[in-house]
């Protein structure tokens, strides 16, 4: 399973209807299983992004789709990273030439 995070911050309508966000958190997790997108761990958070939200899936394609149909939905804009573990990323530094 790939691990990759999303920086997530409210849009004007997003945050109106900022007392909605645990139904919206919900129905993001039913969207995530659809497209083969699990949500693992989502945090409110200060400075740069309003929300970080880490996801498992097994290919990037599927989380290309879950970032953009959450995006259509209005109350959020996305920004999407590729997160390694520290057991990948020290395999990943043993295999440098």
């Amino acid at each position: 399973m790939l691990t990759f995070m999303l920086s997530l911050n409210f849009t004007d309508q997003g945050i109106r209807a900022i007392k909605q966000a645990s139904k919206r958190a919900k129905a993001a997790r039913e969207l995530g299983k659809k497209l083969g997108v699990e949500i693992k761990q989502l945090y409110l958070t200060s400075g740069d992004s309003d929300l970080v939200v880490f996801v498992e899936t097994p290919n990037g394609d599927n989380i290309a789709k879950f970032a953009l149909a959450l995006g259509s939905l209005g109350n959020v804009r996305t920004r999407t990273a590729r997160a390694w573990s520290a057991e990948e990323y020290q395999k990943i530094i043993s295999e440098l030439p």
